[in-house]
């Protein structure tokens, strides 16, 4: 399977999709909380939750932008445990 990061059509010509591990106990308020400061975030275009796997986000994001440290960095400066797991 190929592993690279591949962009995605949705308007921006450098946006990519990543899989995102985070602390399992966050409750629904929170993870509302979390993607809706990410979506407010510059360079990056959308995150959300797997559905029924809470503990799993997809964010897509400009490359331009920020990087996927940057976004990584992003979600544990909202105080959630987080870990990179890859491209989509």
């Amino acid at each position: 399977m190929d592993q690279r990061v591949r962009p995605i059509n949705i308007g921006v010509k450098n946006t990519v999709e990543i899989v995102v591990h985070v602390t399992e106990e966050l409750d629904e308020d929170r993870r509302d909380n979390l993607t809706s400061t990410l979506a407010n975030t510059n360079g990056i275009t959308d995150a959300e939750f797997c559905p029924l796997r809470y503990h799993l986000m997809l964010v897509r994001y400009d490359t331009e932008a920020i990087s996927s440290q940057g976004v990584l960095g992003s979600i544990t400066s909202q105080d959630v445990h987080a870990q990179l797991i890859g491209p989509v």
